[in-house]
This record gives C-alpha cells, sequence and structure tokens, in this order.
C-alpha cells in the first residue's frame, strides 16, 4: 500500500466515531465499492454489523491522505 496520512480531522473523527486506524486500513484495501466525490477525493465503502462505513480520501502518487471517516445507518442515502 501507498504511504498513508491521517489529517486531524480524520483522526479526530475517528476517534469520536470508535473508527481504529487498522479498520481504515483494512477498509481502504478491500473495500466493498469505492465512489468519486469529486475530482480529487474518492469514498471508499463497506458494510460492517448493519452500518455503512464511508473513509473519505484523496490519493496521490506516492500517498493516500485520509481525510474523514464515517458510520451511518442511512445507507440508500449512498448506494
Amino acid at each position: 500500500m501507498k504511504g498513508l496520512i491521517f489529517l486531524k480531522h480524520a483522526l479526530d473523527r475517528m476517534e469520536m466515531r470508535g473508527l481504529t486506524e487498522e479498520l481504515i486500513i483494512d477498509i481502504l484495501n478491500k473495500p466493498d465499492s469505492i465512489c468519486l466525490n469529486n475530482e480529487s477525493r474518492k469514498i471508499a465503502q463497506r458494510f460492517i454489523d448493519g452500518k455503512l462505513i464511508r473513509i473519505v480520501y484523496e490519493e496521490e502518487p506516492e500517498k493516500i491522505i485520509v481525510v474523514t471517516a464515517y458510520k451511518t445507518s442511512k445507507i440508500n442515502k449512498y448506494i
């Protein structure tokens, strides 16, 4: 995997939402799906325990920058 950087915002939100760095890395390596947020950001998604985990990130040639991560029960909004 490329170098991985977590923005402070992402780390704060992950802690608040009970998401670990290990889980984020696992989802980035094996997402259920990836969608485009805009020209520079992607969203990796995976279903876990009836919730959708979404990771917003930017992919550069040598690194991945995690912008934020969250879990939601509003699955139909994103699928």
